[in-house]
């Protein structure tokens, strides 16, 4: 989403469980699911843990899904993502991503925008996990240390880049949330996400992928 400024950060979190839960998984975690970097170019030198992921190709009425990162990690995110859309956004909106996405130590992420009408209506919050003095965030020719404790929005609308020249690895959380009502690129027409396609547990300000048999293993 275009958020008129290239960061907000959206102050002190505590991601203690989750960081915990992330590296405590082991190596096949990363390797489960690869759509992000099949999918998106730019995103070759990533890996990532998939825990929500949505069908663009048939936006914006395509389903999200539990993706196998679910089990994985979701019982130590969805608190801290709990927290942040109840702090700073209208609650009954939908997340329609979410990931644990490691760049690797020596690895980039080159410069794009996020281009895909899903991204033009979620905003996207980063917390982060690891990172390290060699690692900057550029959005819209600007520097960025994102360090963890903190989470951050950031304009994916953009153009955007990351360089990790440390020798440790970079891991956030990443997660797109849309808030209800119409959709940020066609207000006009006041088009909106079908709700069936996901539910509102309770406790939660937003709502997730229903549990399907094989989707979530």
């Amino acid at each position: 989403m275009d958020i008129e400024v290239p960061l907000r950060d959206l102050g002190a979190v505590d991601a203690t469980a989750l960081r915990d839960a992330i590296l405590a998984q082991e190596e096949v975690a990363w390797h489960e699911d690869r759509s992000r970097q099949e999918s998106f170019y730019v995103h070759d030198q990533t890996r990532s843990i998939v825990m929500i992921a949505v069908d663009d190709d048939s936006w914006p009425a395509g389903a999200v899904s539990r993706g196998p990162g679910w089990n994985r990690i979701a019982d130590a995110a969805l608190p801290v993502m709990q927290k942040i859309v109840a702090a700073h956004y209208p609650e009954g909106g939908e997340v329609i991503r979410a990931i644990a996405a490691n760049l690797e130590a020596g690895s980039r992420i080159r410069a794009h925008s996020d281009i895909h009408q899903s991204f033009h209506c979620a905003h996207r919050i980063h917390v982060p996990i690891t990172t390290n003095p060699k690692v900057w965030y550029t959005i819209h020719g600007r520097p960025f240390q994102l360090k963890p404790g903190h989470a951050f929005e950031i304009n994916n609308q953009a153009q955007h880049s990351v360089t990790n020249r440390g020798t440790k690895d970079r891991i956030t959380f990443i997660f797109d949330y849309i808030p209800p009502g119409p959709l940020a690129y066609d207000p006009g027409r006041g088009r909106q996400r079908p709700e069936n396609l996901s539910i509102q547990p309770p406790g939660l300000a937003f709502r997730v992928p229903r549990e399907t048999s094989g989707a979530d293993n």
